[in-house]
């Protein structure tokens, strides 16, 4: 009995100093920041949360050694960022759960166009989010190409689909092909797992989508259009 009781306990620490990780509006912000999947430099991530450099490293060294982040160096440069998907679903899940009128209203106009940019389309670590991301995923599922059934699963012709599109999946990787992730401005799911990256990355390397500035926020882009809406059948009016 002690034994198991000193097994919980060592889970329950665990868990508390991860909590404790994540329960800093600055680290928070790092962590969001960092859903883009790219590394930023600390002194990128020190503007963006509106710290000093030496406050932000302080920070980094936490997140860092509390494996939530990994960093290297280049020259005088400090590179940081998500440690791994896995780090992306915690901190995506965790934003799904805010309720939407917790959230803190957009502080003037800019702010307002970068929720909404950002709620249209955006990067989820490596994948699609926002109503292009869910109408990405409603898309394959309609089409018979990803089943939700019984859980996020690509079917025969999914699999077909996508090396169709020269996209080949790894199915012998410990990552799974598809996976559920919620998200956070649709309230419903979209795909991500080995599948949704790759189709990420293929969107933003065909020109179908690029970046909106320096964040996670995506646009499609006229040649995206037409190849979404004739691969898919996405309604046109649905990818702006």
């Amino acid at each position: 009995m002690l034994e198991g009781m000193t097994a919980k306990d060592s889970r329950a620490g665990a868990l508390a100093r991860l909590a404790a990780l994540a329960a800093d509006e600055t680290r928070a912000a790092c962590l969001l920041a960092l859903l883009d999947g790219r590394a930023w430099t600390a002194g990128e991530l020190a503007r963006h949360c509106g710290v000093a450099a030496s406050t932000l490293s302080e920070h980094l060294g936490k997140l860092v050694g509390g494996g939530l982040l990994t960093e290297e160096r280049q020259g005088r440069h400090r590179y940081v960022r998500l440690a791994d998907a896995r780090v992306a679903q915690l901190v995506e899940d965790l934003t799904a759960h805010i309720a939407p009128d917790a959230a803190e209203p957009p502080r003037g106009l800019r702010q307002s166009g970068t929720d909404s940019a950002m709620a249209r389309g955006r990067t989820c670590y490596d994948h699609l989010a926002g109503r292009l991301g869910t109408a990405v995923t409603d898309a394959l599922t309609t089409r018979g190409l990803l089943r939700q059934d019984t859980g996020f699963a690509l079917t025969n012709a999914g699999l077909d689909w996508f090396g169709a599109l020269g996209l080949e999946l790894d199915r012998r990787s410990r990552r799974p092909l598809a996976r559920a992730c919620l998200d956070w401005t649709e309230r419903r799911p979209h795909l991500a797992g080995a599948a949704g990256a790759a189709l990420c990355r293929h969107v933003l390397d065909q020109g179908w989508c690029v970046r909106i500035g320096s964040g996670r926020a995506v646009k499609v882009t006229e040649d995206g259009v037409h190849a979404l809406t004739g691969l898919l059948g996405i309604d046109a009016a649905a990818l702006h």
